[in-house]
């Protein structure tokens, strides 16, 4: 399994949000070697909670400075962030509470679920902001 990159498709034009998108980026590649290297529940479920609790992080950032340029698709962006948190949660209570992980599943939202939501959904915002002054 290859690494989860960040490249030029990915940049939304604000740095500090950018800054963030590059953190998750990072906890994927820890939780996605734990899962390709067969680590224990305990290290997985560590590092499952660790994304979890910085991708809720970004998120209440992204939404309130969105809210504070009062962004037009700001309810649709909380819908997305949901459902994606929604993921995560149920990938980190199965963790901890069965003996399958689903590594497959997980690894698809963490390639697919992610890169998909900055490039689909995140890049509405970042020339919305720019015109805005915020960079």
């Amino acid at each position: 399994m290859t690494l989860l990159t960040w490249n030029h498709a990915y940049p939304v034009g604000v740095r500090a949000l950018d800054d963030q998108h590059g953190i998750l980026m990072d906890a994927m590649n820890d939780l996605r070697l734990a899962l390709v290297r067969g680590s224990g529940r305990a290290e997985v479920c560590e590092l499952l909670n660790r994304l979890l609790k910085l991708t809720q992080m970004h998120f209440t950032s992204e939404e309130r400075l969105l809210e504070q340029y009062g962004f037009p698709g700001l309810e649709d962006q909380r819908a997305e962030h949901q459902h994606l948190l929604g993921d995560l949660r149920e990938s980190a209570q199965r963790a901890q509470h069965s003996e399958e992980v689903g590594m497959r599943d997980l690894l698809g939202l963490l390639r697919n679920g992610f890169a998909e939501h900055i490039q689909a959904h995140d890049s509405q915002y970042g020339p919305w902001l720019n015109d805005r002054g915020v960079y």
